[in-house]
């Protein structure tokens, strides 16, 4: 099914298109809907020449070990792009990507998206951006399941949420806007799914509710936990 104008626009790095432009990238898009834990690609598979896009739903991306332990990369929400080696690499996946939700992905053919980032320049820039902030993430995360305590990498992974997707104020605080279960934080800061549940309770500058909604009572704390400058007793 071919994508509409509006579903093209919630591309993050398409929505700064005109109009007209939209209209011609649209003969070359593609929209394929998903349910809740169907693969939408294996790592190592191999890709077509396409940018893929999430326009509904979310994705989980996650890696395998060779001792079978299953890390979580990082969860993709509206209108955030992935697959890089789709476009700029050798065309095969890095990772596993999964429906974590009934989602739609669209898909842009790569000849198309080049002759439109000819004459729009600055969707390349956000795009480099973009891949740019994945980079820098994983190097965090890589370092920090080295070199750093379980309390850290947690503090981290909430705060960044926080920076990243943004908080709702409620009556009953301040809310993480995406859902952190606590599998998917273990499997995220590697730790197990106990260690996880001890930590959490550890963390008096935040609330786990039912479902993984986490409501943030003091955000200066949680970032000092997650710079390392603030000591928490695990």
């Amino acid at each position: 099914m071919q994508a509409s104008i509006e579903q093209i626009s919630q591309v993050s790095v398409l929505a700064g298109l005109e109009t007209l432009d939209k209209f011609k990238l649209q003969p070359y898009t593609q929209i394929r809907q998903y349910c809740q834990g169907e693969i939408v690609f294996h790592e190592g598979d191999r890709l077509l020449a396409k940018l893929y896009a999430l326009i509904d739903g979310e994705l989980r991306v996650t890696k395998i070990a060779t001792t079978g332990k299953e890390t979580i990369l990082r969860t993709l929400t509206l209108g955030e792009i992935f697959a890089a080696p789709a476009l700029l690499g050798d065309g095969i996946a890095p990772a596993t990507v999964t429906a974590e939700t009934n989602c739609q992905i669209l898909t842009v053919e790569r000849d198309a998206l080049l002759t439109t980032i000819q004459q729009n320049p600055d969707i390349a820039l956000k795009m480099l951006m973009v891949f740019n902030s994945r980079l820098q993430q994983l190097h965090e995360t890589v370092h920090g399941l080295v070199s750093e305590r379980a309390i850290v990498r947690l503090a981290r992974l909430i705060h960044y949420s926080a920076v990243e997707y943004g908080t709702q104020t409620t009556k009953d605080g301040e809310f993480l806007r995406v859902k952190l279960p606590y599998y998917r934080i273990a499997r995220s800061i590697g730790i197990t799914y106990e260690e996880c549940l001890r930590l959490i309770k550890s963390l008096s500058c935040l609330v786990y509710h039912r479902g993984g909604r986490i409501a943030v009572l003091d955000m200066e704390k949680l970032e000092a936990i997650a710079r390392g400058e603030l000591a928490v007793i695990e």
